[in-house]
């Protein structure tokens, strides 16, 4: 029974050590934070998703992170049809995928000391983007509130397998900071499946673009 007793008090410490200051702690002050939301990531693969990330930022009067999105002569239009000003909009292009939307952004995100995020995708994207969402932005201490965006009749339900694959991925790359399907690619060249396609862009790929400096090259030019 004392064996018992200390085996349970053990473990009680140590899961209080994970909660507090140990691995676990920063997916606690995500879960609880009272943060109200900071910014709004909107997640490219389709243009219905801007426009309801773009109007939000514009009616909440918060900054918008375009990851993986349509190219900036589009997202400048957009812009200016929705009102919003200019340098609120930032466009990203470093992701190749889902993961890749957290990943390319949440140490930038943790940095600017963000801790409540809008999370802007279509509703049958959006059980597997907070899925992976959670665990990347979660062990940055960032909480995820998702915002689905409607897409009948053009809806494809996600199976089981590639979410389920998809939130291993980012376990694996919160613990080793590495991504499986990269070294899957890396270690087994030919039959690596391929990624996600990735919306072309006539800037480059690996750099962030602010919608303003876009405006200002663009007077420059006339």
């Amino acid at each position: 029974m004392a064996g018992f007793r200390a085996g349970a008090i053990a473990a009680g410490g140590f899961l209080l050590w994970l909660a507090t200051v140990g691995p676990l702690h920063p997916y606690r002050q995500a879960l609880f934070s009272q943060h109200p939301p900071q910014l709004i990531l909107v997640l490219g693969g389709d243009v219905d998703r801007e426009h309801i990330g773009v109007r939000l930022g514009r009616d909440l009067s918060l900054p918008v992170v375009v990851s993986g999105g349509s190219n900036p002569e589009y997202a400048q239009w957009l812009v200016d049809e929705v009102g919003i000003a200019p340098k609120q909009v930032h466009l990203d292009y470093r992701a190749q995928d889902t993961l890749g939307n957290f990943t390319s952004l949440v140490d930038d995100l943790q940095l600017q000391g963000i801790r409540h995020v809008l999370l802007v995708t279509s509703e049958d994207h959006l059980p597997r983007s907070m899925a992976v969402g959670q665990v990347v932005a979660g062990s940055r201490g960032i909480r995820l509130t998702g915002v689905p965006v409607e897409c009948s009749p053009d809806c494809r339900e996600e199976g089981v397998r590639k979410q389920l694959g998809d939130w291993i991925r980012a376990v694996a790359w919160v613990a080793t900071g590495r991504d499986l399907k990269t070294l899957a690619k890396q270690s087994f060249p030919e039959s690596a499946e391929p990624s996600e396609p990735v919306v072309e862009a006539l800037s480059d790929p690996a750099v962030e673009v602010s919608l303003s400096d876009l405006a200002a090259l663009d007077q420059a030019a006339h």
